[in-house]
């Protein structure tokens, strides 16, 4: 259980530190950046015209305000999309924990952009800000998972790859609760619920300095075997790290084998085939689910199924608290039920709900008691997501490649991810127009096609070293894995083998 797997690996002060602030000054910000506009666009839009008025003389034509209101909300997955590309030359550059220092530049700039945007009388600004802060996320949202993967003991990994997501859904619950009418999500106090995004990055900024860089990074991509060791003893609250360090050793003969990746050899290496299929899978599974749909028009939703204009702030903010609920029990039953299951059952239930969401929304004029069965299939989505396909995939990226070609991998992850968000978020509203709520079909579909691909495909990783997830892929791949001229054995072990024999390759 996950209780046992704490106290055989414990989580030492400085790696449980390392986690929060990593997780805090970074992924925190890419949730609260997602729902930040979301209450206060009334009011937002009401600037954009009233500016628009007084520098032409002329009210704003509705066709121009939608496209300017798409483009604030679409330019951050954009931005998002540039930050995925710029992961793997940064980390490679500056390492995990450098990456995630510079990247506070993408946060910092754009909240002071947006917390002036009003004096300034410029919406322009906020539309470039929204961009740059999209790139903040895109970094973070790969460099977070990937820095605490490599700093974590194998049988936390999961616990601490999931809390890169407990912070994003943290991050929407804070800014819906802020855009509630009578705290920040009013005509006056939207520029600094704006800005707000530039507190985490400054307490990152001054406090991460402090913890250690990503062994992994030190030892097989620095050769630095001093400091890496000294960095494994912080981690681990002991002096006798050298399993730990032979195990990395033996990774790094295994890579020197076979050479280091860019992207576009990653993209030709027969060896990581599944891997890269696999990842592209779950990251456009995971957003072109309709979680964003979700998101983005929630209120939408809800004023739809009759909700109170009022009360619909209120039960947004109750949607992301049980996002954050579900997500911190995902980092509790992680390492106990494994990240197969979790993903299975996730997107099962993401499935079900939209179908029902769909006959829900065609029958709500027509049976008083419909628009609540909408609400309920809204959380019962909210809840499918949060346990599997929101954290899992990131928690896989990292498990499924060695060090050498994980920054490319996360690099293709994030491009996939985002893009797709994107899509999402500039598609969704005319479906909603052509299609109506038979718009839910299309994404059931999309859960389902991802569901059938992961029981056929993905093998379980919980437990596992990265060398031996590499070798149940390898089978998979029908390669062999190359090592050094070291003298260290390679075991496999019993699992390892079993799992991949589990798993249907062809």
């Amino acid at each position: 259980s996950w209780v046992s797997a704490i106290i055989t690996s414990i989580l030492t002060v400085v790696l449980a530190l390392a986690t929060l602030i990593s997780a805090f000054g970074s992924s925190f910000q890419y949730g609260y950046n997602v729902a930040v506009i979301n209450s206060p666009s009334p009011f937002m839009q009401q600037f954009y015209n009233t500016t628009y008025l007084e520098r032409y003389g002329s009210p704003m034509e509705d066709n121009f305000l939608t496209l300017l209101w798409s483009l604030s909300v679409s330019m951050y997955p954009l931005g998002g999309f540039f930050g995925s590309l710029m992961v793997a030359p940064l980390v490679n550059k500056l390492g995990r924990k450098g990456t995630l220092l510079f990247n506070n530049i993408f946060s910092m700039v754009p909240a002071v952009m947006m917390g002036v945007s009003e004096i300034a009388k410029t919406y322009e600004i906020i539309i470039v800000a929204r961009f740059i802060v999209g790139i903040c996320a895109g970094l973070s949202s790969n460099v977070v998972p990937m820095y605490l993967g490599e700093l974590s003991p194998k049988n936390l990994r999961g616990a601490l790859g999931i809390v890169p997501q407990l912070f994003i859904t943290i991050g929407i619950l804070s800014a819906q609760v802020l855009g509630i009418r009578n705290i920040l999500g009013n005509s006056t106090g939207w520029p600094l619920m704006l800005g707000l995004t530039g507190i985490p990055a400054l307490i990152e900024l001054l406090l991460l300095p402090v913890f250690p860089e990503s062994p992994r990074y030190m030892l097989i991509q620095r050769g630095d075997e001093k400091t890496a060791k000294k960095a494994l003893q912080r981690l681990r609250g002991w002096e006798d790290v050298d399993a730990e360090l032979s195990e990395m050793r033996l990774e790094d003969q295994s890579e020197k084998a076979e050479g280091h990746l860019s992207v576009l050899s990653l993209l030709s290496q027969r060896s990581l085939r599944w891997q890269l299929v696999s990842i592209i899978i779950m990251n456009m599974g995971q957003q072109l689910s309709g979680v964003n749909a979700i998101y983005y028009y929630a209120d939408n939703i809800y004023a739809t199924a009759g909700v109170n204009q009022n009360d619909i702030q209120y039960v947004t903010v109750g949607t992301g608290a049980v996002n954050v609920f579900m997500t911190i029990a995902a980092v509790f039953i992680v390492e106990a039920s494994g990240r197969r299951l979790l993903l299975l059952c996730g997107f099962g239930i993401c499935c079900g709900a939209c179908v029902l969401l769909t006959v829900a929304l065609t029958f709500q004029e027509s049976v008083t008691w419909m628009p609540y069965v909408s609400i309920t299939c809204v959380i019962i989505y909210v809840i499918g997501h949060a346990i599997g396909p929101s954290p899992i995939p990131y928690v896989v990226t990292t498990e499924m490649f060695r060090q050498s070609a994980r920054p490319a991998a996360f690099m293709v992850a994030g491009s996939v991810h985002w893009l797709s968000n994107f899509t999402v978020g500039l598609i969704f509203p005319f479906l909603e127009r052509g299609l109506g709520s038979y718009s839910f079909i299309i994404f059931s579909f999309i859960c389902l096609v991802t569901l059938v691909y992961i029981w056929l495909v993905v093998p379980e990783t919980k437990n596992k070293t990265f060398l031996e997830i590499s070798q149940m892929f390898a089978k998979m791949n029908k390669v062999e894995i190359k090592l050094g001229d070291g003298d260290l054995p390679l075991k496999e072990s019993k699992e390892s083998l079993e799992d991949a024999e589990r798993v249907t390759a062809f």
